[in-house]
């Protein structure tokens, strides 16, 4: 590939990791399995680095994208309900209500290049090329301009894995996560070659990998590690390529920035909030065996939906709601309070309850949950309206955090970042 061009420092390039956590990311650099990263920490900046409320992807892309949070941008999660109604939707690119890097970008004439970013589906118009990421479903409607859709058929090119094999079948596993490697790698070689000012590569394979084998991390006897260190390396060889190939463009990497949208850690157990909401009788249903939340009782006062989100069930929002506008503060500040004192064998469950009124801002931030639990490291809260216990676990192995998310660049940036002050970084690049 022809990789030597004209010398253009006013370009940008954002490699995104997703779900790598910050000190997973600096122990395999100081092991040496990620030697180039370890050239990069040693010369820039590795910052820690909170991701959104909740820490999901669908939520902290859309924050990374927009510079924003769900209170501006109103995306609060994969899932949602319909207004005043309890039937379930999911919210698509189309739903985003604030501008994206790119859009702002092709306001000045910028032209960018996206390849593999969550919650851009389907495609819209850019003034470039965009090539969504999970959860596209089709590739036709996945890619701008469409005539890029046969280009990457032919070199291969997927949008996920088989997420629902490979959690099952781990040797599947490790098939899907190269064969998906090698169409992005193909993909950025081919549309490094077109004209941009900011380009942009995510790789989600990372988040599926910990998500079905996080224990092949942590576990150095497990029958997977060597393949888990091996898969990171692999990474690493990706993303000198990308790098040295930005550094050529433009004589180093003051534009170069790279990131994940969240942390990650191990599950000890999973926490089935909706079964702790009915044994604490804020939420009960007109069924014994509910199918859907559609079936939830008059009485209820709550109600969870994946992940973290506790929903007041107020007459004001919902068909069934009986809960006066009125008495929310009251609601949620008993809530914040029990739910702080769940524990599990006498540890401590939850690390913090956020009232979204005090964290989301814009004119979306009624449409919201009303509050955000964030677990400590461990427990995996899920909104599960069919489990009875409040504790459980499935063959899920590693879980999101709200902390240890990284951003590297050249610079520093201050200690308490959040994912979505990247947005205003890299846009200060062009200015």
């Amino acid at each position: 590939m022809g990789l030597f061009k004209k010398i253009n420092k006013n370009r940008v390039c954002v490699i995104g990791l997703d779900g790598v956590p910050n000190t997973l990311l600096r122990n395999l650099a100081d092991q040496g399995v990620m030697p180039f990263f370890k050239s990069l920490i040693d010369s820039g900046s590795l910052h820690s680095m909170k991701a959104s409320l909740p820490e999901i992807s669908s939520v902290s892309w859309t924050d990374f994208m927009t510079g924003a949070n769900s209170g501006s941008h109103g995306i609060f999660g994969f899932t949602d309900l319909k207004e005043n109604s309890y039937d379930m939707r999911f919210p698509n690119f189309n739903d985003i209500k604030a501008e994206t890097l790119w859009d702002r970008l092709g306001h000045k004439k910028k032209k960018s290049i996206i390849i593999n970013q969550p919650s851009t589906y389907p495609a819209r118009k850019i003034n470039g090329v965009l090539i969504s990421g999970f959860v596209a479903i089709e590739l036709g409607k996945a890619v701008f301009p469409i005539t890029y859709k046969k280009t990457l058929e032919q070199i291969g090119y997927e949008i996920d894995i088989d997420t629902f094999k490979s959690r099952e079948n781990h040797e599947l596993l490790w098939k899907e996560l190269y064969s998906t490697l090698s169409g992005r790698k193909k993909a950025f070689q081919l549309l490094w070659e077109e004209d941009w000012d900011y380009f942009e590569f995510i790789i989600t394979g990372t988040d599926r990998l910990q998500h079905f084998l996080w224990n092949a991390y942590e576990d150095t006897g497990h029958i997977y590690h060597q393949n888990f260190l091996d898969y990171y390396s692999k990474i690493d060889e990706l993303v000198r390529e990308i790098a040295t190939a930005y550094e050529k463009n433009t004589g180093g990497y003051e534009g170069l920035y790279l990131l994940s949208d969240h942390g990650f850690t191990g599950i000890k157990q999973e926490v089935y909030l909706n079964a702790w909401l009915e044994k604490e009788n804020y939420l009960s249903f007109e069924t014994q065996e509910p199918k859907s939340l559609g079936e939830i009782s008059e009485k209820a006062a709550a109600f969870t939906m994946d992940p973290n989100r506790i929903y007041l069930h107020t007459r004001d929002r919902y068909p069934k709601g009986a809960v006066d506008p009125s008495e929310k503060p009251a609601l949620k500040k008993e809530l914040q309070e029990k739910l702080q004192r769940l524990e599990y064998n006498g540890k401590k469950v939850v690390k913090k309850v956020f009232d979204t009124d005090e964290v989301y801002s814009g004119p979306l931030t009624e449409k919201g949950p009303d509050l955000i639990i964030i677990s400590e490291h461990g427990y995996d809260i899920k909104g599960s309206i069919k489990k009875k216990d409040i504790f459980g676990r499935t063959n899920l192995q590693g879980m999101h955090t709200w902390d240890n998310a990284f951003f590297w660049s050249l610079k520093d940036h201050g200690s308490d970042l959040a994912i979505s002050d990247l947005a205003k970084i890299i846009l200060g690049h062009f200015e």
